[in-house]
């Protein structure tokens, strides 16, 4: 989500040392090779990127992009994001939609030998609702005990997708819970953290009093490290997994394969969806911008904009072009999808009335030059080179595109009246009715368009009030498309939707890591997701 951004740090001279002065990168990576075949296949390395700010405590945002790993949730996904039980029994949803009932197993126990009970559930579900956080529980009205192993929640409105934010919340301790439980976290999950070296890295273990498959791998340090340092270390032998980046993603290491992994981690372009008007939020930042607003410059952008470009220039090949928030999940509409087109994007354009009339390279339209500022977070190089990338091509079809990388702080005030560079991608359709529902408009980063369309709204409120899961789905469809509105490009297109980025990782041959599910946003924990089942071949 947006709303993530990680503290960057990480230490290397602990491996620099593994090898010699002196050696050839030949006999280092001999010695390395020897050094790991001597390893019992029962522990491993591992280098991801940033510990989570907030800890791993699943009330504050833990555990919702991949898996909460120490704690356990009521129900999971499996690999094609179909629901699974894993702390929940069974459960059953009222014919009116607002009731959720879930029966706990009797034989889950936290880590410090009590069971897990509907008492559990309750606390968790009440504290992160009032945490603030990233947890958006606004749609429950209440959760209450029925009885020890039985939990029932009752909704504002009926919510098909409730059943994704249950998946997607790890289930803490009431008697253990406290400010510092983020750092020593106690759960039920199938792993025990044992150590935190801030800064520089975990230490967890299996436990062995898990109600599931106990994990074949026992031990696991990941270490806190920014990519390069990762490469240096995966080089010399001292991980088993190591992030990696677009860049640097043509190494070699002997002994090591990439693995390349599909994504929704996607990057698009939010653009103002009203004109200005005068008004402003209710922090004073001004809304709207008569550029953007005008649907054939948005329509002729996500037109225009090569993709297969973006992603060669911008990610090195490894990614794919993005239309829509939900691209290849139960939820989205293949339909989203549009073939470049120039021609058609400069005649949009014309028919529009927006024409170089002074043969300046810009158009205009009522003495309005085509020309807006698009903002993207400073330092974030992957978003600059999409930035720059974009601007590039608009200035084929006479639009002139202003990049500026700046603060968050700077874009939270300039989001509703300028673009801005953006990345999402969840495992859940509630990213979806955060984005273009009209109750959202203006709120935090998800709607900053001020995006409102009437048969939209109804969309979302049909598939999240569909009684069937599976029907749910033809709704979510719709709001991409349905044949003569959506938010996709031949629609109202608010959002010019670019790439899905491909997430990269060097494994050391011989891990198995099983089949990931396609990745969300944030590229580091969902690699995690079903580390349960790694094994060492």
């Amino acid at each position: 989500m947006q709303l993530k951004r990680f503290f960057q740090g990480g230490m290397i001279l602990f491996f620099i040392m593994a090898v010699f002065t002196g050696c050839t990168k030949q006999s280092s990576n001999q010695v390395a090779g020897k050094q790991r075949q001597s390893k019992p296949k029962k522990e491993l390395v591992m280098a991801i990127g940033s510990e989570p700010e907030g800890g791993f405590d699943p009330i504050t945002g833990w555990g919702r992009y991949g898996n909460p790993l120490f704690q356990s949730t009521l129900v999971d996904t499996d690999v094609n994001m179909k629901i699974i039980k894993d702390l929940a029994s069974d459960y059953q949803v009222s014919q009116d939609g607002f009731t959720w009932t879930f029966t706990l197993r009797n034989d889950a126990y936290f880590t410090d030998g009590q069971k897990v009970t509907s008492e559990d559930v309750v606390f968790t579900f009440e504290e992160a609702k009032k945490s603030g956080s990233i947890v958006d529980l606004t749609n429950m009205k209440n959760v209450s005990m029925v009885n020890e192993n039985t939990v029932k929640f009752t909704l504002v409105k009926p919510d098909s997708s409730f059943i994704y934010t249950v998946a997607a919340t790890g289930i803490v301790p009431k008697h253990a819970y406290g400010q510092d439980y983020g750092e020593t976290p106690i759960g039920s999950g199938p792993f025990k953290l044992m150590q935190w070296d801030k800064g520089q890295q975990i230490i967890m273990e299996a436990n062995e009093d898990y109600y599931g498959k106990v994990p074949e791998i026992k031990k696991i340090t990941i270490l806190f490290m920014e990519e390069d340092a990762a490469l240096a270390a995966a080089q010399a032998g001292q991980l088993d997994v190591a992030m990696t980046s677009a860049s640097l993603a043509n190494q070699q290491i002997e002994g090591m394969h990439l693995e390349v992994v599909k994504t929704i981690d996607n990057r698009g372009l939010t653009l103002p969806y009203l004109s200005d008007e005068g008004k402003k939020t209710k922090d004073g930042y001004k809304i709207g911008n008569d550029v953007t607003s005008d649907i054939a410059i948005r329509r002729a952008l996500s037109y225009g904009i090569d993709r297969k470009v973006l992603v060669d220039s911008a990610l090195n090949g490894y990614g794919r072009s993005a239309y829509s928030e939900a691209d290849g999940m139960p939820w989205g509409n293949d339909q989203a999808m549009v073939e470049y087109d120039i021609k058609k994007a400069e005649e949009i354009l014309k028919k529009a009335g927006w024409i170089d009339q002074d043969h300046d390279g810009i158009r205009e339209k009522n003495g309005k030059k085509a020309e807006f500022c698009l903002l993207y977070s400073a330092g974030d190089s992957i978003r600059q080179a999409l930035a720059n990338a974009v601007s590039l091509q608009a200035e084929k079809l006479g639009i002139k595109i202003n990049v500026e990388g700046t603060s968050w702080d700077v874009i939270d005030q300039r989001m509703y009246s300028e673009g801005v560079l953006m990345g999402w991608g969840a495992q859940s359709p509630i990213e979806t009715y955060l984005l273009y529902h009209s109750d959202n408009m203006g709120r935090d980063y998800y709607n900053p368009e001020y995006f409102s369309n009437k048969k939209v709204d109804q969309y979302i409120n049909q598939a999240m009030s569909a009684m069937d899961l599976e029907k749910s789905m033809e709704y979510w469809k719709k709001v991409q498309w349905d044949g003569k509105t959506g938010v996709a490009t031949q629609g109202e297109c608010p959002w010019i939707w670019l790439v899905n980025v491909d997430h990269l990782y060097y494994i050391r041959d011989g891990l198995d890591i099983g089949t990931q599910k396609i990745h969300p946003h944030g590229h580091a924990w969902p690699l995690l997701s079903n580390l349960k089942d790694w094994r060492w071949k």
